[in-house]
Protein backbone atom coordinates (compact mmCIF):
# COMPACT_ATOMS: atom_id res chain seq x y z
CA UNK A 1 0.00 0.00 0.00
CA UNK A 2 1.06 3.64 -0.35
CA UNK A 3 1.61 3.52 3.37
CA UNK A 4 -0.31 5.94 5.59
CA UNK A 5 2.19 8.21 7.31
CA UNK A 6 2.44 8.61 11.05
CA UNK A 7 4.22 11.27 13.10
CA UNK A 8 4.68 15.01 13.10
CA UNK A 9 7.92 14.78 11.12
CA UNK A 10 5.98 13.47 8.15
CA UNK A 11 3.05 15.84 8.58
CA UNK A 12 5.39 18.80 8.48
CA UNK A 13 6.52 17.78 4.92
CA UNK A 14 3.75 17.98 3.46
CA UNK A 15 -14.42 27.63 -29.10
CA UNK A 16 -14.94 29.57 -31.71
CA UNK A 17 -14.57 27.53 -34.92
CA UNK A 18 -14.89 29.20 -38.32
CA UNK A 19 -18.18 28.31 -40.00
CA UNK A 20 -17.92 26.07 -43.05
CA UNK A 21 -20.37 26.64 -45.94
CA UNK A 22 -22.99 23.90 -46.23
CA UNK A 23 -21.65 22.97 -49.69
CA UNK A 24 -18.12 22.50 -48.43
CA UNK A 25 -16.72 19.14 -47.39
CA UNK A 26 -14.22 19.13 -44.54
CA UNK A 27 -11.87 16.27 -43.72
CA UNK A 28 -11.09 17.72 -40.33
CA UNK A 29 -12.08 15.64 -37.34
CA UNK A 30 -14.25 17.22 -34.63
CA UNK A 31 -12.12 18.75 -31.92
CA UNK A 32 -11.95 16.81 -28.69
CA UNK A 33 -13.40 18.48 -25.60
CA UNK A 34 -10.77 20.61 -23.93
CA UNK A 35 -9.31 18.93 -20.86
CA UNK A 36 -10.29 20.46 -17.55
CA UNK A 37 -7.57 22.01 -15.42
CA UNK A 38 -7.24 19.65 -12.45
CA UNK A 39 -6.22 21.31 -9.20
CA UNK A 40 -6.50 20.70 -5.44
CA UNK A 41 -9.96 22.17 -4.87
CA UNK A 42 -12.04 19.68 -2.89
CA UNK A 43 -9.10 17.50 -1.86
CA UNK A 44 -8.35 16.99 1.82
CA UNK A 45 -5.40 16.05 3.99
CA UNK A 46 -5.88 13.43 6.68
CA UNK A 47 -3.44 12.92 9.55
CA UNK A 48 -1.81 10.07 7.63
CA UNK A 49 -3.30 10.01 4.12
CA UNK A 50 -5.04 11.97 1.38
CA UNK A 51 -8.71 12.18 0.43
CA UNK A 52 -11.40 14.29 -1.23
CA UNK A 53 -14.89 15.66 -0.69
CA UNK A 54 -17.06 13.76 -3.17
CA UNK A 55 -20.63 13.54 -4.38
CA UNK A 56 -22.60 11.16 -6.57
CA UNK A 57 -24.61 12.50 -9.55
CA UNK A 58 -27.84 12.52 -7.50
CA UNK A 59 -26.42 14.20 -4.37
CA UNK A 60 -28.25 17.39 -3.31
CA UNK A 61 -26.74 20.62 -1.90
CA UNK A 62 -28.41 19.97 1.47
CA UNK A 63 -27.05 16.44 1.82
CA UNK A 64 -24.30 15.74 4.35
CA UNK A 65 -21.02 15.82 2.43
CA UNK A 66 -18.85 12.72 2.01
CA UNK A 67 -15.07 12.31 2.16
CA UNK A 68 -13.46 9.49 0.17
CA UNK A 69 -10.17 7.85 1.16
CA UNK A 70 -8.75 4.33 1.58
CA UNK A 71 -9.86 1.60 3.93
CA UNK A 72 -6.26 1.31 5.11
CA UNK A 73 -6.36 4.98 6.13
CA UNK A 74 -9.09 4.48 8.77
CA UNK A 75 -8.18 5.73 12.23
CA UNK A 76 -8.84 2.29 13.72
CA UNK A 77 -6.20 0.60 11.57
CA UNK A 78 -6.46 -1.80 8.65
CA UNK A 79 -9.78 -3.68 8.40
CA UNK A 80 -9.24 -7.44 8.39
CA UNK A 81 -9.93 -9.43 5.21
CA UNK A 82 -13.68 -9.84 4.96
CA UNK A 83 -14.39 -7.01 7.41
CA UNK A 84 -16.82 -4.27 6.35
CA UNK A 85 -17.49 -1.22 8.52
CA UNK A 86 -20.74 0.72 8.22
CA UNK A 87 -22.19 3.64 10.18
CA UNK A 88 -19.48 3.77 12.83
CA UNK A 89 -19.29 7.06 14.78
CA UNK A 90 -16.22 9.16 14.05
CA UNK A 91 -15.14 12.72 14.83
CA UNK A 92 -12.12 12.69 12.54
CA UNK A 93 -11.10 16.06 11.10
CA UNK A 94 -9.85 16.82 7.57
CA UNK A 95 -7.94 19.82 6.24
CA UNK A 96 -9.81 21.11 3.19
CA UNK A 97 -7.65 22.49 0.38
CA UNK A 98 -8.39 25.21 -2.15
CA UNK A 99 -7.43 25.16 -5.83
CA UNK A 100 -3.81 26.23 -5.21
CA UNK A 101 -3.30 23.73 -2.38
CA UNK A 102 -3.74 26.24 0.43
CA UNK A 103 -5.55 25.27 3.61
CA UNK A 104 -9.13 26.51 3.24
CA UNK A 105 -10.37 25.25 6.59
CA UNK A 106 -11.30 22.17 8.58
CA UNK A 107 -14.25 19.83 8.10
CA UNK A 108 -15.22 17.06 10.51
CA UNK A 109 -16.76 13.62 10.24
CA UNK A 110 -19.85 12.44 12.06
CA UNK A 111 -19.31 8.78 11.12
CA UNK A 112 -17.54 6.27 8.92
CA UNK A 113 -20.34 5.59 6.47
CA UNK A 114 -18.44 2.73 4.81
CA UNK A 115 -15.01 1.17 5.00
CA UNK A 116 -13.34 -2.04 3.83
CA UNK A 117 -10.18 -3.53 2.34
CA UNK A 118 -12.02 -6.49 0.81
CA UNK A 119 -12.36 -6.46 -3.02
CA UNK A 120 -11.53 -2.76 -2.87
CA UNK A 121 -9.64 -0.39 -0.54
CA UNK A 122 -12.12 2.32 0.30
CA UNK A 123 -13.42 4.46 3.14
CA UNK A 124 -16.24 6.97 3.01
CA UNK A 125 -16.81 9.42 5.84
CA UNK A 126 -20.02 11.39 6.34
CA UNK A 127 -19.36 14.96 7.46
CA UNK A 128 -21.20 17.24 9.86
CA UNK A 129 -21.30 19.81 7.02
CA UNK A 130 -23.50 19.76 3.92
CA UNK A 131 -22.21 20.48 0.42
CA UNK A 132 -23.99 23.83 0.61
CA UNK A 133 -22.27 24.62 3.93
CA UNK A 134 -18.84 23.92 2.42
CA UNK A 135 -19.48 25.88 -0.76
CA UNK A 136 -20.92 28.87 1.14
CA UNK A 137 -18.13 29.00 3.73
CA UNK A 138 -15.13 28.02 1.61
CA UNK A 139 -16.24 28.49 -2.00
CA UNK A 140 -15.32 24.87 -2.78
CA UNK A 141 -17.45 22.34 -4.63
CA UNK A 142 -17.26 18.60 -4.15
CA UNK A 143 -15.68 16.39 -6.79
CA UNK A 144 -18.18 14.17 -8.62
CA UNK A 145 -17.78 10.41 -8.80
CA UNK A 146 -18.07 9.12 -12.35
CA UNK A 147 -20.85 6.54 -12.60
CA UNK A 148 -19.10 4.70 -15.47
CA UNK A 149 -16.11 2.37 -15.38
CA UNK A 150 -12.87 4.19 -16.35
CA UNK A 151 -11.28 3.55 -19.73
CA UNK A 152 -7.80 2.37 -20.60
CA UNK A 153 -5.59 5.12 -22.02
CA UNK A 154 -7.37 8.03 -20.33
CA UNK A 155 -5.16 10.79 -18.96
CA UNK A 156 -5.52 11.12 -15.20
CA UNK A 157 -4.30 13.15 -12.25
CA UNK A 158 -3.72 11.73 -8.78
CA UNK A 159 -4.26 14.71 -6.47
CA UNK A 160 -2.64 14.26 -3.06
CA UNK A 161 -3.98 16.58 -0.39
CA UNK A 162 -1.41 15.30 2.10
CA UNK A 163 1.60 16.23 -0.02
CA UNK A 164 -0.15 18.98 -2.01
CA UNK A 165 1.21 17.38 -5.14
CA UNK A 166 -0.37 16.39 -8.48
CA UNK A 167 0.80 13.20 -10.20
CA UNK A 168 -0.06 13.04 -13.91
CA UNK A 169 -0.11 9.91 -16.08
CA UNK A 170 -2.59 7.63 -17.88
CA UNK A 171 -4.53 4.48 -17.15
CA UNK A 172 -2.24 1.73 -18.44
CA UNK A 173 -4.74 -1.06 -17.88
CA UNK A 174 -6.49 -3.11 -15.21
CA UNK A 175 -5.44 -5.93 -12.90
CA UNK A 176 -8.02 -8.73 -12.73
CA UNK A 177 -6.91 -9.33 -9.15
CA UNK A 178 -4.35 -7.36 -7.17
CA UNK A 179 -2.97 -9.23 -4.18
CA UNK A 180 -0.99 -7.61 -1.36
CA UNK A 181 -0.28 -9.49 1.83
CA UNK A 182 -3.58 -10.70 3.25
CA UNK A 183 -5.74 -8.56 0.97
CA UNK A 184 -7.06 -9.06 -2.56
CA UNK A 185 -8.66 -6.32 -4.71
CA UNK A 186 -10.68 -6.72 -7.88
CA UNK A 187 -10.33 -4.94 -11.24
CA UNK A 188 -7.71 -2.47 -10.01
CA UNK A 189 -6.51 0.48 -12.10
CA UNK A 190 -2.86 0.26 -13.12
CA UNK A 191 -1.04 3.54 -13.87
CA UNK A 192 1.57 4.21 -16.50
CA UNK A 193 5.02 4.67 -14.87
CA UNK A 194 4.72 8.49 -14.69
CA UNK A 195 2.60 8.38 -11.53
CA UNK A 196 5.27 7.67 -8.94
CA UNK A 197 2.98 7.90 -5.91
CA UNK A 198 4.44 7.48 -2.42
CA UNK A 199 3.35 6.99 1.17
CA UNK A 200 0.82 9.66 2.16
CA UNK A 201 -0.79 9.70 -1.29
CA UNK A 202 -3.06 6.86 -0.18
CA UNK A 203 -6.70 7.89 -0.58
CA UNK A 204 -6.00 10.53 -3.23
CA UNK A 205 -8.74 10.96 -5.82
CA UNK A 206 -7.81 9.76 -9.31
CA UNK A 207 -9.35 12.37 -11.62
CA UNK A 208 -10.08 11.95 -15.32
CA UNK A 209 -8.41 14.98 -16.93
CA UNK A 210 -11.09 15.32 -19.62
CA UNK A 211 -14.21 15.15 -17.43
CA UNK A 212 -12.85 16.36 -14.09
CA UNK A 213 -14.63 13.45 -12.39
CA UNK A 214 -13.21 10.96 -9.91
CA UNK A 215 -12.75 7.49 -11.40
CA UNK A 216 -10.67 5.78 -8.71
CA UNK A 217 -8.97 6.15 -5.35
CA UNK A 218 -5.16 5.77 -5.20
CA UNK A 219 -4.03 3.01 -2.86
CA UNK A 220 -0.82 1.08 -3.51
CA UNK A 221 2.32 0.33 -5.51
CA UNK A 222 5.05 -2.28 -5.80
CA UNK A 223 8.02 -0.73 -4.04
CA UNK A 224 10.82 -3.29 -4.26
CA UNK A 225 9.84 -6.03 -6.71
CA UNK A 226 8.71 -8.58 -4.14
CA UNK A 227 5.77 -10.83 -4.98
CA UNK A 228 2.39 -10.28 -3.28
CA UNK A 229 3.90 -9.00 0.00
CA UNK A 230 2.98 -5.88 1.98
CA UNK A 231 3.81 -2.81 -0.12
CA UNK A 232 4.56 -5.09 -3.06
CA UNK A 233 1.28 -6.03 -4.70
CA UNK A 234 1.22 -8.54 -7.53
CA UNK A 235 -1.26 -8.96 -10.36
CA UNK A 236 -3.09 -12.27 -10.74
CA UNK A 237 -4.96 -12.98 -13.98
CA UNK A 238 -8.01 -15.16 -14.65
CA UNK A 239 -5.78 -18.23 -15.01
CA UNK A 240 -3.86 -17.61 -11.81
CA UNK A 241 -0.71 -16.29 -13.52
CA UNK A 242 1.19 -13.88 -11.26
CA UNK A 243 2.89 -10.76 -12.61
CA UNK A 244 5.10 -8.42 -10.59
CA UNK A 245 5.62 -4.86 -11.84
CA UNK A 246 8.23 -3.15 -9.68
CA UNK A 247 7.72 0.61 -9.39
CA UNK A 248 4.16 0.53 -10.78
CA UNK A 249 1.28 1.99 -8.78
CA UNK A 250 -2.42 1.24 -8.58
CA UNK A 251 -5.86 2.53 -7.60
CA UNK A 252 -9.31 1.12 -6.87
CA UNK A 253 -12.24 2.02 -9.11
CA UNK A 254 -15.00 4.12 -7.57
CA UNK A 255 -17.90 3.80 -10.03
CA UNK A 256 -19.03 0.77 -7.98
CA UNK A 257 -19.79 3.13 -5.09
CA UNK A 258 -22.35 5.22 -6.99
CA UNK A 259 -25.25 2.70 -7.02
CA UNK A 260 -24.81 2.18 -3.27
CA UNK A 261 -25.60 5.80 -2.35
CA UNK A 262 -29.30 6.41 -1.72
CA UNK A 263 -31.27 9.61 -1.17
CA UNK A 264 -29.70 11.88 1.40
CA UNK A 265 -26.26 10.35 0.70
CA UNK A 266 -27.14 7.34 2.84
CA UNK A 267 -25.14 4.20 2.08
CA UNK A 268 -27.58 1.42 1.20
CA UNK A 269 -25.76 -1.80 0.31
CA UNK A 270 -29.04 -3.50 -0.63
CA UNK A 271 -29.77 -1.14 -3.53
CA UNK A 272 -30.08 -2.54 -7.04
CA UNK A 273 -26.68 -2.50 -8.75
CA UNK A 274 -24.69 -2.19 -5.51
CA UNK A 275 -21.93 -4.79 -5.55
CA UNK A 276 -19.73 -3.48 -2.75
CA UNK A 277 -18.86 -6.03 -0.04
CA UNK A 278 -21.39 -6.19 2.79
CA UNK A 279 -20.93 -6.92 6.49
CA UNK A 280 -21.28 -10.58 7.40
CA UNK A 281 -24.91 -11.56 7.79
CA UNK A 282 -26.15 -8.77 5.48
CA UNK A 283 -27.54 -9.71 2.05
Amino acid sequence: MNKPLVGACFVALLIGATAVPATAVSDERPAKPKAKAVDFAGTVALSNCSGSVVRVPDSKPGDPALVLSNGHCLEGGFPAPGQVIVDKPSSRSFTLLNASGGNAGTVRASKIAYGTMTDTDMSLYQLTSTYSDIETKYGIKALELNAARPEQGRKITVASGYWKKLYKCSIDGFAYRLKEGNWTWKDSVRYTPDCKTIGGTSGSPVIDDETGKVVAVNNTGNESGEECTDNNPCEVDENGKVTVREGINYAQQTYTLVPCVASGNKIDLSRAGCTLPKPSGVR
